[in-house]
C-alpha cells in the first residue's frame, strides 16, 4: 500500500501497554459448500484452486449455512421461496485444512436448521479447531504471535450480535477492546443481489427484512474503536474506503457457493483480502486477490483482476476521495485520511 501520512482514531490504541507485533489477516465473503444432498463430492478438491492463497496466521471466512444432520428446517414443506443450508459437521475439518482459523456466524443462515443446528454448527467449529464469532454475545478471539485479536461479529437479526441495536454493538466492541489488542468487525449487511452493488448510506432493505445502514454502521464501529471493518452478505462485491485512518469493506461477495449462488455477471466476481495492521490497528499493507466462480461457484485465482477493477469503479463512485483503490499488481492503496 502507499506510505501516505494517517490518522489513527483516539480509541484504537491497544488496551495494554505490552509491545504487540503486527498482525496479518485475510477475510472472504460468503462461504457455502453446498446443501445436504446437493455436495461437492470432494470438498478440500473443491477448495484446492485457492488454498495457497489462504495460508495464514488468522483466515476469517462467512459461513453461510449450519454444520448439522437436524432434519427439521425453518421452511415450510411447501415453501418456494425459502432458503435453509445444511452440510456435513466434517466440513468444518475440510475448511480448517485449507486454511481458515476465524468462522462468522452472524448471518440469516446460521438458524436455518433451529438452535440444534446451531449448537452443531458451533461443536463442529470447535472440534476442528476453528474460531467462532457472531452469536448473541459471543466475541472470537485468536492470536498472531503475541498479538491478540477479537472479532466481533453483527448481523440485523436477534440470534446474532445485532447491528440494528447500536448500543448493544458499542457496548460489544468495547468488550472486546478490553480482551485484545486489535478489533476486527465483521458486518453481515445490505440488500442482496447484482443490483446492490453500491453502498447506499441509508437503511437498506430486502424480502421485508431490514438490512440496515452499512456505511452508518461501520463508521460507528470504527468510531467505538474497531480496527478494521468487512463484510458480505449482499452476495456481490462492494467498494472500499477509508475513514478514521482504517479500513472498511463493504462487500467481499460470495468467495465460495457450490450450487447455492448465482454466478451471472458481477457476481461470479470475488476475492480475498489480506492486511498487515500494526500495533496502532492502521493498514500497513494490503493486497486483494481477484478470484472467478466458474462451474458449481468454484473459487478460482483470476491473474485478468476483473473483480480488482470493478472494486475500485465502486469504491470511487461511492466513496470518492475516501475511495481505497487496488493497484495492477494487487496492492492496496489507502488515501490519506482527511485532516
Amino acid at each position: 500500500m502507499s506510505a501516505a501520512p494517517r490518522r489513527t482514531s483516539a480509541n484504537s490504541a491497544p488496551t495494554t501497554t505490552t509491545a504487540v507485533e503486527s498482525v496479518t489477516i485475510s477475510a472472504v465473503g460468503d462461504t457455502d459448500l453446498g446443501n445436504t444432498p446437493v455436495l461437492p463430492s470432494d470438498p478440500t478438491a473443491y477448495l484446492q484452486p485457492v488454498k495457497a492463497a489462504l495460508q495464514g496466521p488468522i483466515v476469517f471466512a462467512n459461513f453461510e449455512g449450519t454444520m448439522t444432520n437436524a432434519t427439521t428446517s425453518k421452511c415450510a414443506p411447501t415453501s418456494t421461496n425459502c432458503y435453509a443450508f445444511r452440510n456435513p459437521p466434517s466440513d468444518a475439518q475440510v475448511l480448517r485444512s485449507i486454511g481458515f482459523t476465524v468462522i462468522n456466524s452472524a448471518n440469516n443462515h446460521s438458524h436455518d436448521y433451529g438452535s440444534q443446528g446451531a449448537a452443531d454448527t458451533t461443536a463442529a467449529l470447535a472440534s476442528a479447531g476453528l474460531v467462532q464469532a457472531g452469536l448473541p454475545g459471543q466475541i472470537g478471539t485468536v492470536s498472531d504471535g503475541t498479538t491478540k485479536v477479537a472479532f466481533v461479529d453483527f448481523a440485523p437479526y436477534s440470534n446474532t450480535n445485532n447491528m440494528l441495536d447500536f448500543a448493544i454493538a458499542k457496548s460489544l466492541i468495547l468488550q472486546a477492546k478490553s480482551e485484545a489488542n486489535l478489533v476486527v468487525v465483521y458486518m453481515h449487511a445490505g440488500a442482496e443481489g447484482s443490483n446492490a452493488d453500491h453502498v447506499s448510506g441509508s437503511e437498506e432493505t430486502y424480502v421485508g427484512e431490514d438490512r440496515g445502514n452499512a456505511k452508518t454502521f461501520a463508521h460507528a464501529a470504527i468510531d467505538d474503536g474497531a480496527d478494521l471493518v468487512i463484510a458480505s452478505g449482499p452476495h456481490v462485491l462492494r467498494g472500499m474506503e477509508e475513514y478514521g485512518g482504517h479500513l472498511i469493506a463493504y462487500s467481499l461477495g460470495n468467495f465460495c457457493g457450490y450450487e447455492n449462488f448465482s454466478t451471472s455477471g458481477t457476481l461470479s466476481l470475488s476475492g480475498i483480502l489480506t492486511v498487515t495492521l500494526n500495533s496502532n490497528g492502521v493498514l500497513t499493507a494490503g493486497h486483494f486477490t481477484s478470484l472467478l466462480l466458474t462451474g458449481a461457484g468454484q473459487p478460482t485465482i483470476d491473474s485478468s483482476g476483473a473483480a480488482a477493477r470493478f472494486v475500485n469503479q465502486l469504491s470511487s463512485t461511492d466513496f470518492g476521495a475516501s475511495g481505497v483503490s487496488i493497484l495492477p499488481s494487487g496492492q492496496i492503496s489507502v488515501p490519506a485520511p482527511a485532516s
